[in-house]
């Protein structure tokens, strides 16, 4: 994913945690708030508590590939964290899709 499209400020991080809109379900959760860019930005979170490094960096690998093939359907000009909870970590990369694109339709974000 092109650097342009990642969040890494805490600041950004904290004021979607304040303000952001959030969808969530038992595997993840988002929360959206505007920005005033003409692209999409994403921060992913992954908790220690997910289990080691290697399992942690599975899954930011497998939500950064699921959120990077949905992006040109995505809606422009909004800034995305996605948290990640523990029972994704064993779920495969169809399932990680599904639960995105899911996400991603309740939020408004995709259509159809």
């Amino acid at each position: 994913m092109h650097s342009r499209l990642r969040l890494r400020r805490s600041e950004d991080f904290a004021r979607l945690r304040e303000r952001g809109r959030t969808v969530q379900n038992r595997w993840m959760l988002i929360s959206v708030l505007p920005n005033d860019l003409s692209h999409n930005r994403y921060g992913f979170v992954t908790a220690k508590r997910l289990g080691t490094a290697v399992q942690r960096n599975r899954v930011r690998r497998l939500m950064r590939e699921a959120v990077r093939l949905r992006d040109p359907d995505l809606q422009p000009g909004f800034d995305l964290v996605m948290v990640a909870r523990t029972p994704l970590v064993e779920q495969p990369f169809a399932s990680v899709r599904r639960t995105v694109d899911d996400l991603f339709k309740q939020s408004g974000l995709l259509s159809a």
